[in-house]
């Protein structure tokens, strides 16, 4: 990624990620990602807000070197994940007099991570600020943004906020500013969905203590800058809200056709009734598009075949991705068939312990469907159009 100005001595100096197709060894990354850093001047002193993935270290010291830095006096770490922070210990070596900046407990991950010596660090607080002459940072702690470290700096004379990890999206594009909000959108959601929605509720707080400053740009960790915030903002209020869509998400794996002659006549019984669905069959699903669809559905109906006594560890991996992202979800339940025992829909049930759900009564089966299970499908596709009227989501 070439360096490029946001305003007049802000600029965009972090690399482009086209390649990359997974985070963590768990997150698929279909659109590949970016690692955003940014470069601060103000009249006395030169900032560096983040550096980048340490694979891309060299590209960051080329943007750096391509608009003159000679002198980088800051280094403000928003976040210890090395995705951010990896390129820090190289910076600190080409920049013999910078100092980190960051809080309490980003300096500690700091130093378990990356070995940064203690004396590099200064400590700020949460409301403190740093002059750069003509510039000043206001630093907002933000923990659980995702880590329990994250902090947002904020440049007031710019009304540029850079929030790190809040508000981005995995999607490496050549655009240094949003160009298809509706594009973004579903690239952001799947990113709140994989990383930010378990703690959705600390978010909440962070967007109320935002509204009370004027922000023109947002300046995030992965993906475009947001030169018009209020687009971003408003969906994560609506994703953080307790507001639900009129949806089932039923994820769901066959190993021998009886589940998915279930899904099949499920899926089938939800549309006559007007219930949207969203059926995944988990060999073949990305847990992105998954996820995604969590952050909002009224209902999720895990579809599960038993393997020997329990689930299938398909549907397992499901039962725990959707209790630990917790989503807002209303109602829960579990369909399915077992050839001789075991006891699948109360091992599901308990891993989605976290979920503050009402549980509807499963129907889980012996063998493949007979006509009789196939009404038992219909009373419970009955029973979710029933609640969703109930919580004014299906219209009557």
């Amino acid at each position: 990624m070439a360096a490029r100005e946001i305003v007049p001595g802000v600029f965009a100096v972090g690399a482009i990620d086209w390649d990359r197709r997974l985070f963590d060894e768990l997150i698929p990354l279909p659109d590949g990602t970016t690692y955003n850093s940014y470069l601060v001047r103000g009249s006395k002193k030169t900032a560096l807000i983040d550096t980048v993935d340490p694979t891309k270290t060299a590209e960051l010291m080329g943007n750096l070197e391509s608009i003159g830095v000679e002198k980088i006096d800051y280094i403000v770490s928003s976040h210890a994940e090395q995705d951010h922070s990896g390129s820090i210990p190289a910076m600190l070596e080409r920049f013999g007099d910078a100092k980190v900046v960051t809080n309490q407990k980003c300096r500690d991950f700091l130093i378990d991570l990356l070995h940064v010596p203690e004396d590099r660090f200064i400590v700020i607080g949460d409301g403190d600020t740093l002059d750069l002459g003509g510039r000043m940072f206001e630093f907002i702690i933000a923990p659980w943004v995702h880590w329990p470290e994250t902090m947002l700096t904020y440049l007031k004379e710019d009304r540029i906020l850079f929030p790190c990890d809040l508000f981005g999206s995995h999607y490496a594009t050549s655009s240094l500013y949003v160009l298809d909000e509706g594009v973004v959108y579903e690239s952001a959601k799947r990113y709140y969905a994989e990383i930010m929605m378990p703690f959705r509720s600390s978010i909440k707080a962070h967007l109320a203590k935002l509204a009370t400053r004027e922000i023109d740009v947002i300046a995030p960790s992965h993906g475009p800058v947001y030169d018009h915030p209020a687009f971003i903002v408003d969906a994560y209020r609506d994703w953080t809200g307790d507001a639900v869509t009129n949806t089932v998400v039923l994820p769901y794996v066959s190993m021998h056709g009886s589940t998915q002659a279930m899904v099949d006549h499920f899926v089938d019984a939800l549309m006559k009734r007007g219930v949207e669905v969203q059926p995944f069959n988990l060999p073949k699903t990305d847990t992105g598009d998954l996820a995604k669809a969590l952050v909002d559905a009224a209902t999720v109906v895990i579809g599960a075949p038993t393997v020997i006594f329990g689930p299938h560890p398909q549907a397992v991996y499901a039962a725990y991705l959707a209790n630990l992202l917790r989503p807002k979800t209303r109602y829960a339940t579990v369909i399915g068939s077992y050839g001789w025992g075991g006891k699948t829909v109360d091992t599901i049930v308990e891993m989605l312990g976290r979920l503050r759900v009402e549980f509807l009564d499963p129907v889980y089966i012996r063998g493949a469907p007979k006509e009789e299970n196939f009404a038992e499908l219909d009373r419970l596709a009955d029973e979710i159009a029933k609640k969703h009227r109930e919580a004014g989501i299906l219209s009557p």
